[in-house]
């Protein structure tokens, strides 16, 4: 395995892990824990197969069906673009605020201003 892949399925979990913390509430709770084993705690198959007494194939699909169903929620809801979009708007008014506290321009105030009206109506 390369580092590409390696890149991959490191970006993979992360991703599967930021669906299920907006998300994972709405999947069944033998389904919740069996994808938090494997997303969160870093179990392997195997070990939760064994742990959940069921096959390993029964934990692969179960782990593949929560990723569909926690994509399709996003898909629909969006909540995570929302909350991505959100934060940058954020973190560019905490910089145009620091720039302001240097500067005193009134171009940055109405950046600030529109910001911050944006992440409001976004809201």
């Amino acid at each position: 395995m390369d580092n590409t892949d390696i890149s991959q399925k490191l970006q993979e979990k992360v991703h599967l892990s930021l669906l299920f913390d907006f998300y994972g509430e709405l999947l069944k709770n033998h389904n919740k824990q069996i994808f938090e084993d494997y997303i969160l705690n870093d179990l392997s198959l195997g070990e939760i197969a064994e742990e959940q007494g069921i096959s390993r194939q029964g934990v692969y699909d179960i782990v593949k069906r929560c990723s569909k169903q926690l994509a399709d929620c996003e898909e629909k809801l969006g909540l995570i673009h929302k909350f991505k979009a959100t934060r940058e708007m954020a973190e560019k008014i905490r910089t145009l605020a620091a720039e302001l506290k240097v500067e005193h321009k009134e171009e940055t105030i109405q950046s600030i201003l529109t910001l911050s009206q944006n992440i409001i109506d976004a809201l």
